[in-house]
């Protein structure tokens, strides 16, 4: 008889056939098969392009298409865009959201990233300095200022660029682009949850800090690749991973060369860090036939409900060294994999902040991690108040998913 829990997060993703023919289209065409897309048909725009990473001046063809508009079930204060897509050498794609808020006013159309799969045409890029004095884009997500106070984000409408060189045939092809938007109250600490599964999901292990030192030029080497090493250990686990081609590049001293690609290939050249979520969500799904999306849960239920469907989690948090026993240091904002759960229901994580990657299962406190994983409020190291990332994770998984890892994803929202 008591009543559900209010959801607090919304998530809209386009993949289907009937979802890219609902669109708005200019220049672009759908195709179908097993994976429906969009692609470049008849270009509708040149666009002069100077990349603010190389200086470099470039002519483009474009063609656009724009979601329908869609309501929030959650009236938002977070909005984060993700997509899947392949971009050949000599294309790229952007991805832009517009919204209208709860008093019926519309944001700009705010660049939520420029993005290509390479790095020899553009270097793929958040966009600083966006806002309208009442909702603002940092990084990858789009956020209600706070001197916004009660309004929020109601609807939105996303448009993606498709772009190639002129005069060729290349296209761009985009199987997912949608957001999640939620609305996380401000919380220290969250309610308990009762252990429900108890499983351990087969994960290679990596470790960011054997790394350290390796390719400064991406976020200063492996003690910052929480993000793409974490994105390895699930892409690996689908059986997917480069090619020795793919590799070439990498110094053959180091080890575990595919972290490396991974950290160069999610890189943010405007963020200057490999932690742009969207960016790794992307990069997964360059894989064949995976999946990808930023989202939130609300609850280790949840993420009880994936891990049983045989789907791992690379969640955000961010402690002190004694809100987490056992992890040996503390950290303002680290991406982990959780791979399990205990028969006592404590967390199974593959943690890349560890000295070698047979250190890297770590057993985890579940009362601890559910806190600091889900809060949205925490006071750092000088006792002062700063954000947590309430629930934020990602999900990859195969594109043609078991009929239980349908359900498992469609129990936590994403379709």
């Amino acid at each position: 008889g008591a009543a559900a829990p209010p959801r607090l997060v919304d998530n809209r993703f386009w993949s289907s056939l009937g979802d890219w023919r609902s669109g708005e289209a200019a220049g672009t065409r759908v195709v179908a098969g097993r994976r429906p897309g969009v692609v470049i048909g008849t270009p509708s725009g040149r666009t002069e392009y100077t990349d603010p990473h190389t200086g470099t001046t470039s002519t483009w063809e474009s063609a656009t298409w724009t979601s329908p508009a869609h309501r929030c079930a959650v009236p938002a204060t977070e909005a984060v865009a993700s997509w899947n897509a392949r971009t050949p050498a000599g294309t790229w794609i952007e991805v832009a959201l517009r919204g209208t808020y709860t008093d019926g006013a519309d944001t700009p159309w705010y660049e939520m990233g420029r993005w290509a799969a390479g790095d020899t045409d553009i270097r793929r890029t958040s966009v600083d300095g966006q806002s309208d004095g009442r909702s603002s884009v940092w990084t990858d997500t789009f956020a209600m200022n706070g001197s916004a106070g009660a309004l929020r984000l109601a609807s939105y409408r996303l448009r993606l660029t498709l772009h190639r060189r002129p005069g060729t045939g290349l296209t761009p092809t985009v199987w997912r682009v949608g957001a999640m938007a939620s609305d996380i109250p401000d919380r220290f600490t969250v309610p308990a949850s009762r252990p429900l599964v108890a499983r351990e999901l087969d994960v290679p292990r990596y470790s960011q800090n054997t790394h350290i030192g390796q390719y400064p030029e991406y976020d200063n080497g492996g003690e910052a690749w929480c993000s793409p090493t974490s994105s390895q250990m699930i892409i690996e686990y689908w059986g997917r991973r480069p090619t020795a081609e793919d590799l070439a590049w990498v110094d053959p001293a180091f080890e575990d060369p595919q972290v490396c690609h991974a950290a160069r290939f999610t890189f943010d050249h405007q963020y200057s860090g490999c932690g742009n979520w969207p960016f790794n969500a992307a990069y997964a799904a360059t894989y064949r036939d995976l999946s990808a999306v930023v989202t939130r849960l609300h609850s280790l239920t949840e993420l009880e409900t994936l891990i049983r469907a045989g789907i791992p989690a690379i969640t955000s948090q961010s402690f002190l060294e004694e809100e987490l026993t056992g992890a040996g240091y503390g950290t303002a904002g680290h991406l982990m994999t959780v791979v399990g759960f205990t028969p006592d229901g404590d967390v199974i994580a593959n943690d890349p902040a560890s000295p070698d990657n047979p250190a890297v299962r770590r057993v985890y406190r579940r009362r601890e991690w559910e806190n600091i994983w889900l809060r949205t409020k925490r006071y750092n190291a000088s006792g002062k108040v700063v954000s947590g990332t309430g629930g934020v994770c990602y999900l990859y998984w195969p594109a043609h998913p078991t009929a239980a890892q349908r359900r498992a994803l469609a129990a936590v929202g994403i379709r």
